[in-house]
């Protein structure tokens, strides 16, 4: 899903009645060689959104967007 938002939005709505969470992680302006390593942050930093989500547990959230500091909007 390219822009995460409406996309995930329905899909976290269709399998709302399973264990599967569909959620967006947004890793902020990262270097990496994508970028030639121009971003503003490390790997390490960009990885806390995406961390946080691959860990959430059965009554975790679903549906939303997520930056390093939490929650996001769309």
């Amino acid at each position: 899903m390219s822009s995460g938002g409406p996309q995930a939005v329905h899909l976290a709505y269709e399998l709302q009645d399973t264990k599967i969470k569909v959620n967006s992680a947004n890793p902020g302006f990262t270097k990496t060689d994508m970028n030639d390593n121009t971003g503003t942050q490390p790997v390490e930093v960009g990885a806390i959104a995406a961390t946080r989500l691959a860990l959430l547990g059965d009554d975790g959230r679903n549906g939303k967007s997520f930056s390093k500091d939490g929650p996001a909007p769309w």
